[in-house]
């Protein structure tokens, strides 16, 4: 259990947030009059204030909302609380969407310190359910066990400018819900090989999602670009799961030994390309999904290597 120590708001954009006593939360928006709620995963930002007593350690003049913060909660490390973790805040009830933050420009505290501790420390999440928050109010973790969080990308040039519609992705998405995991994303792009790049690290990185499927980009097509993007952002290899794909469908059609799809691992997400048809999406998760959920959770380190 830990404890609300400091709110703050800002009701302007670009503005430092300042302390408050007491804060409405909306739900699946954020709180009330702060610039920053809406309906993104962003909803609430949250820093543990004994990472803050560390920073002020080197010197640093630091003010309550100083860091962008929402909400400042002692006795949680907040940066190893996986995504999709529940917190609850009296009837208030927030999930974890992200760690950390990229920092495009740096803030004035980076400037005079020469670190910022919320890129790395900071969380972010969204509010489940809505209701008042004061400081001194006591927060509870709750994990979610079991549910897994996954991202779908969709790769078509004429589905991004709005040609044709996605059916893949929503197949995807229908697929891995009665499986229980928990669509964080879904996304559409062109076949362009850094912004899926962009995308993937984003997702893995930010989002910590255990999976990101992408669809579409695997053929031998000049545009079809989904396994170089994929390879680009890889820190290690898990070729086993593309393998069973193609040696799976080479039973439907032959045609599978054409498939140039890939399976990486970046750092704790696993990253699969499936095919383009609704039809090949289908045939190829039947090959794989059943046994993903052990990998990841090896991967994640929260389930045991077993010998059959």
């Amino acid at each position: 259990m830990g404890f609300v120590k400091g709110i703050c708001i800002s009701e302007q954009r670009g503005t430092a947030k300042k302390p408050i006593s007491k804060a409405v939360f909306l739900e699946d928006w954020g709180i009330e009059k702060d610039a920053h709620a809406g309906k993104w995963h962003r909803q609430i930002s949250l820093l543990s204030f004994e990472k803050i007593i560390e920073f002020q350690e080197k010197g640093a003049k630091i003010e309550p909302g100083d860091f962008g913060e929402n909400l400042i909660v002692e006795g949680f490390d907040l940066a190893k609380l996986p995504v999709g973790t529940i917190l609850r805040i009296g009837e208030v009830v927030l999930e974890i969407t992200q760690i950390g933050k990229e920092c495009h420009s740096h803030c004035k505290i980076f400037e005079t310190i020469g670190d910022c501790i919320m890129p790395r420390e900071g969380i972010f999440a969204k509010v489940v359910k809505g209701g008042t928050v004061s400081i001194g109010d006591s927060v509870v973790e709750e994990v979610k066990d079991q549910i897994l969080t996954a991202v779908v990308i969709t790769m078509s040039d004429r589905t991004s400018l709005g040609m044709r519609m996605d059916e893949s992705g929503p197949c995807i998405c229908a697929l891995l819900t009665a499986k229980n995991y928990h669509i964080i994303e879904t996304i559409v792009l062109p076949d362009d090989e850094l912004k899926l790049q962009s995308q993937l690290i984003r997702c893995a990185d930010e989002l910590n999602v255990d999976l990101i499927l992408t669809t579409g980009g695997t053929g031998f097509s000049q545009r079809d670009i989904t396994p170089e993007a994929t390879m680009a952002v890889a820190t290690r290899t898990a070729p086993g799961i593309a393998e069973a794909m193609r040696y799976g469908s080479l039973s439907i059609t032959k045609r599978a030994m054409l498939s140039r799809g890939v399976s990486v691992i970046r750092n704790q997400t696993l990253i699969v390309n499936l095919p383009g048809s609704p039809k090949a999406v289908k045939e190829s998760l039947a090959f794989i999904l059943d046994e993903l959920e052990h990998g990841i959770h090896i991967l994640k380190g929260t389930s045991k290597e077993c010998a059959r």
